[in-house]
């Protein structure tokens, strides 16, 4: 197993461990100073992700294999070894309004409503997808998977008063701006798709009176000669 650093370090490990037990092993055996986070060690709090030969993964679900590189997921401010700076990323859900602004306490939850943003919630803030997300290499203020998936749980909970100001929080740097290109989904442990839920946002947002920013270029049948 490898960590990137300005010299690319190896260790030979014990077999049957999971990656973040073999970080454990490394840090008391061999570096005392490697450094990364780790939490729950059942894929429950997502803090111990990282990237395992240029594909995120949860260092606690991973059994490594001969040769794997291991490094810090991708868009964060390194801070040491394995362990990133994320407040960009929790940035991300402040700008999109990710919660209840407008609780209506009349509001009634059926059981299909529940069932519809039931995977969402169970979103474990392990930023894999922002990581895994393209658009981060040339917008990094583009509000990205790791917020829109969760501002559309919250914009289709029913118990939402004001969903509009969530609306118009993901227009700029946000819903029209992904490319759709299915990285976010490939890589979550929880099997959040993100891509669909942008797909919903961008019908919800046509709905609300809102359109695509990138066709302004065109005229009204579609072409500007």
């Amino acid at each position: 197993m490898r960590k990137p650093s300005s010299v690319v370090q190896e260790w030979e490990i014990p077999d049957g461990l999971t990656l973040l037990e073999a970080l454990a092993w490394i840090k008391e055996k061999k570096d005392p100073t490697l450094t990364f986070r780790s939490g729950c060690r059942s894929s429950v709090c997502g803090s111990c992700s990282v990237r395992v030969n240029g594909k995120e993964r949860l260092a606690c679900g991973y059994k490594p294999k001969e040769g794997d590189l291991v490094e810090p997921i991708r868009f964060a401010p390194i801070l040491k070894d394995l362990m990133v700076d994320q407040k960009a990323a929790f940035d991300t859900l402040k700008r999109a309004k990710t919660w209840l602004e407008s609780f209506r306490s009349d509001a009634v939850v059926t059981p299909k409503e529940e069932k519809r943003t039931e995977l969402q919630s169970d979103c474990i803030l392990c930023h894999s997808c922002y990581s895994a997300c393209p658009v981060y290499e040339s917008d990094a203020q583009f509000l990205g998977p790791f917020a829109l998936t969760r501002d559309w749980r919250y914009i289709a909970d029913p118990r939402e008063g004001e969903p509009m100001g969530k609306i118009e929080a993901i227009q700029a740097k946000g819903v029209w701006d992904c490319t759709l290109c299915g990285e976010c989904t490939a890589v979550c442990p929880q099997g959040i798709d993100p891509k669909s839920d942008i797909l919903m946002l961008r019908t919800k947002s046509v709905q609300s009176g809102y359109n695509d920013p990138n066709m302004e270029q065109f005229g009204s049948f579609g072409l500007d000669f």
